[in-house]
């Protein structure tokens, strides 16, 4: 059976779909073997809300229910808008981990569909620059991926959406410094995670 949630520490994560607009050089999805014990690659197909509804039970048993698997969520907009809605009705916390791109990948912006739905919103930065994104991150839309991605994290910000950066602490001391200087330029706070191995 394909894994939909999956539980680490007191969080429960969220696996929607394996579809990515990013191919990053440091995913742990590339490696092809289970990430945690989890097996995150679907055989069969993408769940509908309803089935993660019935998997998560109560959400306030766990911290925070994050929206965080082998693929990029906000494929599963509409998916994931539901289950937020039933988690905060049951009196839980939600969060995404996203590349950013969901509003190119909706093809309009999305983050008025986030308002009230999100507790956390984690961005992916990954690079100071377009071009070290496009060498990075690999995606899929090379010409407007990173404008794209800046464009979603002030529009989080503008609608009062508690969000941040994050960056990978695999590209460097300076590449990191660069990071923060261009997050501080818009606002919006940068964390910096560890290499997962």
């Amino acid at each position: 059976m394909d894994t939909y949630v999956y539980k680490i520490g007191n969080n429960l994560y969220v696996n929607l779909t394996n579809r990515c607009s990013n191919r990053c050089t440091f995913c742990v999805r590339d490696e092809k073997h289970p990430f945690e014990g989890y097996d995150l690659w679907f055989k069969e197909s993408e769940p509908t809300a309803q089935q993660v509804i019935d998997l998560i039970g109560d959400p306030a048993q766990y911290d925070e229910i994050v929206f965080c698997g082998f693929g990029e969520p906000t494929y599963r907009l509409g998916a994931m808008v539901k289950i937020c809605d039933y988690v905060h009705e049951k009196g839980g916390k939600t969060r995404l981990n996203t590349n950013g791109h969901g509003s190119i990948i909706n093809q309009h912006d999305i983050t008025a569909d986030l308002v009230g739905r999100l507790d956390g919103i984690n961005i992916s930065l990954n690079a100071s620059n377009a071009r070290l994104y496009e060498k990075l991150c690999r995606p899929i839309y090379p010409e407007m991926a990173f404008d794209s991605m800046l464009f979603f994290a002030q529009a989080c910000r503008e609608k009062g959406l508690n969000c941040w950066f994050s960056v990978v602490d695999c590209i460097g001391e300076e590449e990191v410094a660069a990071c923060q200087k261009l997050a501080d330029s818009i606002g919006i706070p940068l964390r910096v995670r560890e290499m997962i191995r």
